[in-house]
């Protein structure tokens, strides 16, 4: 990456950044994040409470990017069809058709994804993954860009599946909006009800597309590689983890920070970018052991403790 493109990829992601802060008000660090998933490509898991700006994220994303959104209400009796799209036999053509679901689309909310069965949790894993469906062994892209921004209700959970261990994996990063301070709480309540609606594109997808690519030329030294890879080992070996962050995790916290130096104005990463997307990127891949997390434990804590124990470098490598 060029100074002109690190300056050019910085102006644009803080444009971005302030577009979708004006319909999601009182949000700008997770606003940032779910962005920043978006540009590395990967998914967004939101754990919220109902009434927290959700979908707006979802709509407002969509809009600045001049992209499509769909949304999928996840319930019990949802099917794998129901997402992913059917073949149907068209009595005019004589020929089978292919119906596209609503995963054909540039931003995907999965709305209380862990209400659904885990059949048809899973029919998102192929498409999270590799960015294609495959119906009656023929397979379909959803094109790029692609994010699924999936929210489930931490507080209510009866009547849901939880998600498995190999899913959550999927989710580059998981946050969650929150509550907006009193002073955006009142901004929110004295305007209109939906604010996306008066958002206007400040790129296009193709724009989008540019910046993905451009991250991925953003320098990484081996000093800085070392230290994702002592904070994955530190969270294996920590006592309350039964299972630790993998190689995934690593690469996944690696992309993250190469597009959060971008959005810096920076060609390189720095140990700060690694910290920083650390909990967000890292906590949701872990498993804690059955009695700590009894005892009250947090996967957040545990890679809290990776961070304080293991030492930033302070030298290239």
């Amino acid at each position: 990456m060029t100074p002109d493109e690190s300056t050019w990829f910085s102006q644009t992601f803080g444009a971005l950044t302030r577009n979708v802060s004006r319909a999601v008000l009182g949000a700008d660090g997770p606003v940032r994040l779910v962005l920043t998933a978006m540009v590395a490509e990967g998914h967004v898991l939101l754990e919220d409470a109902p009434g927290t700006g959700k979908t707006s994220l979802a709509k407002a994303i969509a809009a600045s990017v001049r992209g499509s959104h769909q949304r999928i209400q996840f319930t019990p009796d949802l099917l794998p069809s129901d997402v992913t799209g059917v073949t149907i036999w068209d009595q005019g053509t004589r020929e089978f058709v292919f119906h596209e679901g609503p995963v054909f689309t540039s931003v995907l909310l999965a709305d209380e994804i862990n209400r659904a069965s885990p059949k048809t949790q899973s029919a998102l894993l192929e498409v999270m993954e590799e960015g294609h469906v495959t119906v009656d062994k023929d397979t379909h892209s959803v094109g790029r860009p692609f994010i699924v921004i999936a929210t489930q209700n931490p507080v209510e959970q009866a009547g849901t599946y939880r998600l498995p261990e190999a899913q959550l994996d999927r989710f580059l990063v998981r946050t969650s909006l929150g509550y907006p301070d009193r002073t955006a709480t009142v901004e929110i309540l004295s305007g209109q009800r939906d604010r996306t609606a008066a958002l206007e594109a400040v790129i296009g997808t193709e724009h989008v597309l540019r910046m993905a690519d451009l991250a991925q030329g953003v320098h990484v030294d081996g000093a800085v590689l070392d230290y994702v890879a002592r904070l994955l080992e530190a969270t294996r070996e920590d006592p309350q983890t039964s299972l630790g962050a993998s190689v995934r995790g690593g690469l996944a916290l690696v992309r993250c920070a190469r597009v959060a130096a971008a959005a810096s104005g920076r060609t390189y990463v720095v140990p700060d970018d690694i910290k920083e997307l650390a909990v967000p990127v890292l906590a949701h891949r872990l498993v804690l052991d059955p009695e700590a997390d009894f005892l009250g434990a947090t996967t957040t804590d545990v890679v809290q403790r990776a961070l304080d124990s293991t030492p930033p470098p302070v030298a290239r490598a």
